[in-house]
């Protein structure tokens, strides 16, 4: 059943009409002598400089991809919630792993203790990555996976996994997050210092260009940033920046610009803000083109094109009133598909109060669903462009975040500016200001500062139990305890040498977790030779 839900796709109609069956165009343009100069340069979707779209057809052809993201307590537990979503309709996989995952801990060191499985699911061995994937076929679904720091280790599971399975890493699609720039400005779960954590990123760059070809190698993410308090602007401008981080490092490391640049894609949060998010990620598509073509002299439309995944933002949901949040996630997403998103995740109108429960995600990922097969906004590519607002949103969105890019070119680039702490503070700075709108009133939010009520409402919220952390702990003992230690450790070793030259990373780590080391390890193998960071 998972792997027909996998292969099927959105049926549409060559004739596309309104419910009260008027024809509807696929894209509509200035009227002939309009006279709008600046609706005349839009362009058109598909092309160079992508404002209207990356692709000339958008929704008509395909339905953005719904990816809900999933993750909590032990594999198996997550595995059940990755079956019950795809015999649901979802159309691709997206993974949350707990903290120890992220920062490189396993379940029995000291510092994951009360945090296995809490935030995410706990991967820290090959027959976790197993256990998680049971039942579905890898070379069918498109994942991505929500991890940085060690985002090679994780990568390496999958890939192993996967090669049980039948599928060998050239038919793989998804995404691998892998992007550490925004946790030292926005979340924190980073382990090595910004360089070689860079150098770990390009690595994967180039063994992805080689091995995995349809498998994007980093999803550049603005909506942490968001989510930390920033402005549309700051996300947007800080985002690329680190995007021409990332970007400058590959071709430092001698890598040509047209050979990976077409596997970079990004992610954005979407706010309340409906008519300037729409705005944001169509300057996001216009900014990167050009930021391609003259600052790096991409050649290929496919390196100049920003590809994004968008997911409703945590932060705008309220403990109070949580059904009010449906509404917020149903107008959100409504946004980033007006937007042009190629992927989406809503979240769930308990994710203030808890993990979503399985109701909640449901009733999320239905939100998609209506927007896509009911509301008809899929039907015209690009149908809010040339609207006056919109165009103007547009065109400020961009100036803005251009003036801060040029500020943090001119103080070295994004990784000096994030080892002197500017975006830490703008992000800061922002935060404190949207915060005091809100206690001063001056910003209303429904159940919160306005139209509260006394009744409380509950919905049923998912917990996870303790226990996983105790099993989890006797799991990751037994699995070691069946290896052959010799030859684990020796791959380990063999970590620590490629780290201390100049070979890539990718392999060594890949014949490591398939001898049976372990997350902890791996990373652990790492910071013997990078050491760690800490903030400043």
């Amino acid at each position: 059943m998972v792997a027909k839900t996998l292969a099927k796709r959105p049926e549409r109609q060559d004739q596309f009409t309104t419910s009260s069956g008027t024809p509807m165009e696929r894209l509509y343009t200035p009227a002939e002598g309009a006279g709008e100069p600046h609706l005349e340069e839009l362009g058109m979707p598909g092309q160079y400089p992508f404002t209207r779209g990356v692709q000339p057809t958008m929704y008509r052809g395909r339905f953005w991809t719904m990816r809900q993201y999933a993750g909590f307590g032990s594999a198996a537990e997550t595995n059940t919630r990755f079956r019950y979503l795809l015999d649901q309709g979802q159309t691709g996989l997206s993974v949350a792993f707990d903290l120890p995952t992220q920062m490189g801990y396993d379940p029995d060191h000291p510092m994951a203790l009360g945090e296995v499985g809490k935030v995410g699911v706990s991967i820290a061995s090959l027959d976790d990555m197993r256990q998680l994937f049971d039942q579905i076929p890898l070379e069918k679904v498109s994942t991505s996976m929500t991890i940085n720091s060690t985002a090679a280790i994780l990568l390496a599971m999958y890939v192993a996994v996967a090669e049980e399975q039948g599928a060998g890493s050239e038919v793989l699609r998804g995404t691998i997050q892998n992007d550490i720039l925004k946790e030292y400005v926005a979340r924190g779960t980073y382990i090595f210092p910004p360089r070689p954590s860079l150098r770990i990123i390009t690595d994967l760059f180039v063994h992805c260009k080689e091995r995995m070809p349809k498998f994007n190698t980093i999803s550049i993410s603005g909506y942490h940033i968001r989510e930390a308090g920033s402005t549309a602007a700051q996300e947007l401008a800080f985002t690329l920046a680190h995007g021409i981080a990332y970007v400058q490092a590959a071709v430092d490391a001698g890598l040509e610009v047209d050979a990976f640049a077409g596997r970079l894609s990004f992610f954005f949060g979407c706010h309340n803000n409906f008519l300037e998010e729409v705005g944001k990620f169509r300057a996001a598509r216009r900014m990167w083109a050009r930021i391609m073509r003259e600052r790096f002299g991409a050649k290929q439309e496919r390196s100049c094109s920003l590809r994004f995944h968008t997911q409703t933002c945590g932060a705008t949901l309220t403990a109070q009133q949580p059904d009010n949040n449906v509404v917020r996630v149903a107008m959100q997403a409504l946004a980033a598909v007006l937007g042009g998103t190629q992927s989406l995740h809503t979240n769930s109108r308990d994710e203030a109060l808890a993990l979503p429960s399985e109701e909640a995600a449901r009733i999320a990922l239905r939100t998609q669903q209506v927007i896509a097969y009911e509301f008809g906004v899929g039907d015209v590519v690009d149908p809010l462009g040339g609207s006056y607002a919109i165009e103007a949103l547009t065109d400020q969105v961009e100036e803005e975040a251009l003036g801060l890019i040029k500020r943090i070119d001119e103080m070295g680039g994004a990784v000096k500016a994030i080892e002197e702490g500017f975006l830490q503070r703008a992000i800061a700075d922002s935060s404190y200001e949207y915060q005091k709108s809100i206690e001063s009133n001056e910003r209303i939010i429904v159940g919160v500062n306005r139209f509260t009520s006394e009744e409380s409402i509950q919905p049923n919220l998912l917990k996870v139990s303790e226990e996983v952390g105790r099993q989890s702990v006797e799991r990751i003992k037994a699995y070691r305890q069946k290896r052959d230690e010799e030859k684990a450790q020796a791959s380990l070793e063999a970590v620590r040498n490629a780290a201390r030259g100049a070979d890539n990373l990718f392999e060594p780590i890949l014949r490591s977790v398939k001898l049976g080391c372990t997350t902890g390890e791996v990373a652990d193998a790492l910071r013997d030779i990078f050491g760690g960071y800490q903030e400043p």
